[in-house]
Parts: structure tokens; sequence; C-alpha cells
């Protein structure tokens, strides 16, 4: 299904009207639909309550889905903040997008976005906490471009927790809907900052009323021990501060009569900010929350819909039921696809059967600037992933802090564990290098133990899976797949602090900056060998 200007009988259900073209109307129409999106900060599946979790409390998340879809198969092509919210706002996957396949990296001017297109066509926009970030959007004009639409962000209130933003979501809703006099379509971008860390160490059991034996499972690549599972319980609490927040605004949207033509989209850019899981391309990585809302839209109500959904559909969805084509609207041309037939025409899954993931340079670490990379597919079951340079450290060097890995109170204990016992499993499972290849049964090993990529049995499996990948990523015109992946680690970082920052460190250069957590410089050098 792709983005063309005409609705496929979405909006003109009444029959009041027709399109003559995108964004041209004659007569009278039903009104375009609002919408609504969350985005939590480093939120993994399936940490919702819809999903079954009974660790993390999140009614109004529950809501969704309860009203409207619930998807248990969305995943993100990259677990990091800026190249994931880049997918979402072009929809096109991340080796397609230039430097903004990487972290922190100045946003290509050629790339429009969807919140831009939309502005253009007669839609009001904006945005409150994160939007796309970290990176320098760039300028039009000499004014810098708002990726997402003007910020909203001037009520506050007194967080929960200490490192809790003090942004007052909310009231910056009901500001920006207060600001819309026009009463024109809108688009707004709700941007949590939690529960990306830092963390108040404990706030889940003292403030949050929880407990620890609450967690019925640690991922299997973690100890189970009390400093992890405050560590998860401080997560958790924080995802209930986004959560509430979307509560307050789904409550002001039906106080103003709006909830019912409003598409409400709630979801997370990547997993949870812990070792192995953000930045990385492993299921619990990649696989995210997602639920959709929209009571006169959506057919039928509370479905649970387990087909493959991308971040690079959202896009052409949200542009389709606005009437515009993207290309028209001098889009790129949109890799996604829309999810307008699930949501209007009960179709229960869409047509994608496998789902590409990719990672370059997530963080930083390294030597010359240098990324991870992979591509991965998802199918059948299974995930496939291809290192292709093996030979680096996946979370970053040992002699820098591992700074491809958020600091936070599991990290240090499985690092101290490495310390004190020489040879550590945790350690080997976090912070070890891997194989060229790697192989994992989802359903049966969705925490990517095993790696089944040597088991002669799985050759088969493992040579379709990569010749599929592959074939995908060169129709989309992947720079790896034509002997090119080098010039994503050439591609400078926006901010001038991270730029040769494995070289300065080295060289006993002050390098401590406001995104550094205290646990990521360790004291100790980690022993290469």
């Amino acid at each position: 299904m792709n983005s063309s200007c005409f609705f496929s009988g979405l909006i003109l259900a009444a029959g009041t009207s027709a399109l003559t073209g995108c964004g041209q109307v004659t007569g009278k129409t039903a009104p375009l639909p609002n919408i609504l999106f969350c985005i939590s900060d480093d939120q993994s599946f399936p940490h919702a309550g819809a999903y079954g979790c009974n660790w993390v409390k999140t009614p109004a998340f529950d809501r969704v889905a309860r009203e409207g879809i619930l998807f248990t198969n969305a995943y993100t092509p990259n677990a990091k903040c800026a190249p994931s919210r880049s997918t979402i706002l072009t929809g096109r996957n991340p080796w397609q997008l230039e430097e903004a396949a990487n972290h922190v990296p100045y946003f290509p001017a050629k790339f429009r976005t969807f919140p831009e297109v939309l502005l253009e066509s007669g839609y009001f926009t904006g945005f409150t906490g994160k939007g796309w970030a970290p990176g320098d959007p760039g300028k039009i004009n000499g004014k810098r471009r708002e990726l997402t639409g003007p910020g909203f962000q001037q009520h506050k209130l007194i967080p929960p927790a200490k490192n809790i933003s003090n942004n007052d979501y909310a009231a910056n809703f009901e500001a920006f809907l207060d600001a819309n006099t026009e009463g024109k379509p809108f688009f707004f971008w709700y941007g949590s900052t939690e529960p990306h860390r830092a963390y108040e160490y404990g706030a889940g059991v003292s403030k949050g009323g929880k407990a620890l034996s609450d967690i019925s499972r640690i991922p299997g690549f973690w100890p189970d021990n009390d400093t992890v599972r405050n560590d998860m319980l401080d997560y958790a609490f924080e995802i209930e501060h986004f959560d509430s927040q979307l509560g307050k605004m789904l409550a002001i949207l039906g106080k103003r009569g709006l909830l019912e033509n409003t598409i409400v989209v709630v979801t997370s850019d990547n997993g949870m900010p812990f070792p192995r899981v953000k930045g990385n391309s492993y299921e619990r990585a990649n696989h995210l929350p997602l639920a959709v809302m929209w009571p006169e839209g959506i057919r039928i109500p509370g479905r649970v819909v387990s087909g493959f959904i991308s971040f690079i559909d959202f896009a052409p969805t949200f542009l389709e039921l606005a009437g515009v084509d993207p290309v028209t609207a001098g889009m790129q041309p949109v890799t996604g696809r829309s999810i307008v037939p699930i949501l209007k025409n009960n179709e229960a899954d869409g047509a994608r059967d496998y789902m590409l993931l990719g990672r370059e340079r997530t963080d930083l670490g390294r030597p010359a600037d240098a990324g991870y990379p992979i591509r991965g597919i998802i199918r059948e079951g299974y995930i496939y992933l291809r290192n292709y340079e093996p030979g680096r450290w996946p979370a970053g060097n040992p002699e820098t802090g591992y700074m491809d890995c958020d600091g936070s109170p599991s990290k240090t204990w499985i690092l101290n564990d490495r310390r004190i016992k020489g040879k550590s499993y945790w350690w080997d499972m976090n912070f070890g290098k891997r194989s060229g290849e790697e192989l994992y049964h989802i359903a049966g090993d969705p925490d990517c133990l095993l790696n089944l990529a040597s088991d002669p049995a799985q050759t088969e499996r493992l040579n379709n899976l990569k010749s599929l990948m592959e074939d995908k990523l060169k129709k989309q015109g992947d720079p790896r797949m034509f002997g090119q992946g080098h010039i994503f680690d050439e591609y400078p970082y926006s901010e001038p602090e991270r730029i040769r920052f494995y070289e300065r460190f080295m060289a006993g250069e002050p390098v401590k900056a406001n995104w550094i957590e205290e646990t990521d410089i360790e004291k100790t050098i980690i022993d290469l060998n």
C-alpha cells in the first residue's frame, strides 16, 4: 500500500466530497484526523501491562491497546535514539539515510520529514520533550530545522524521582492545543525522556512501591541479583511516569471532544538502556511496544496484530491519512508501507513477512570513531545477524570504558565481576567480542544466547536468510552491500567533544562531558585479552 494522495474511503467515508489533488479539497469534507505520536525513550517489548508484564504498570498504554490495536511484532531497524527516530521521520531504513544512520549526526538536508510536510499541508504541528535527538538537524534559510515541529517546553512539574525530567508533558500538550486557534488538524510529538538514564537508584522500590520479587525472570545475559533487579524496577518506575503523562493527554483530548478523531500511537525508540540491549541488534534491542487507538477510524477495536510492523511504516501511514503524497511533497521515496489497511479495513497482519535490521556507529569509544556495523533479518521465528567487523569491540573499547553502552549499576556490577574473577560469563555475554555470523531461534531463545550459526542443521536456513537479506539491502541501495560501508565511519559527529574521543582519551586529555555517566569511565583498564 503506497502513500498516494487518495483516501481510499478513509476520510471520505461520509461521501460528502472528493479530492482533486494532494491537499486540495472541493466542497464539504469530513475532518482530517489528528495525530498524537507518543514515544518513550529506551523501552523494550514486552514491558507494558497489555503484554502481560506485571512489574510495569501502564494503564494508559493498556487503554490505547484495549480501545484500539495492540501490535506484538513492531521493530525499529536500528536500536539507538537518533537513527531510530530518523527512520520514523523519513519512512526510510537507516542505511538509506547517509549520516543519519549514525548516532549524533548532522541530519542530511536532502531528507524531509513527515512533520515538515504535514505543516506545509495545513496541519498544526509541535512537540514536547525529546524530538529528533541527539544531533544537529541543520538549517533552512538560516533557520534551525524543526524536524518534529515547534517546541512546547514551557510548563514544568516537580518530578517524582531524581533524574526524571521536570517537563510537564501533558501541560505542554494542552498549551499546544490552546495555540491551535484556527482549529487545524494537528500532529503532536510527545517525546518523553523516560526511561532514558540516569535513574535514581532504588526509586522503583522506595517510591514506586515495588518489590524485587515482582520480576519473575531476569534475561539470561544478566546476573540475577539485587543490583540488576533494582535497576530494572527503576527503569519500570520511569516507564510509569511516561504512561501517567500519556493518561493525562488522553483525558485532555476527551475533555475537549477531540479524542474520537485523534490517532494515538504509543511506542518507544529502542530497547532498554542496559548492557546487550540498547544499541545492539538482538531481539530485545529492536523489538518494541506499539499500540494504536483511533475511535472513529479503527474498524474493530481490541484486536491483537502479530504481523511485522517496521518504524519505517509510520511516515507513509500518517501521510496517507493526511492525503499527502510524499514524493509530490518533496520527500525522498519512502521504503515503508502504510498500515492504514490494518487500522481501517481489518486486514490481520499486512504483507511483510520479514524484518530488516542494521547498525552503524551507535556511539563512541573506538579508535578512529569507528562503529560496529551489523545487518540482520528476522523471518520465520529466527534472527540472522552479520557482524562485518568482528575484530572490533561491540560495546566500545575496554580502555575507554565501553562507551557504546550506557552507564548503569548493572554495567558496573558486570565489569566488577570481571575484575574480581579475571574471566566472567556475564562480561563475555555483554562486552566480549562476537563471531562474524549469529543465528538465533527467537521463540525458544528470545535472549539470543545460543548461537546456531555453526550448527550444520541450520546451514540451509542461515544461507537462505543471508541471501534474502542481502538481496533486499542491495535493492535499497545499502552502501555496505557495494563495498562502501566505510563511509558510515567517516561521517563526522555533530558534537565536537565526541570527535576522536578514543585518541584524546588515550592521550590523557580531559574528556568529561554531560553525556558521560559516572560509571562510564572506569578506574581500571580491562585487560584486552
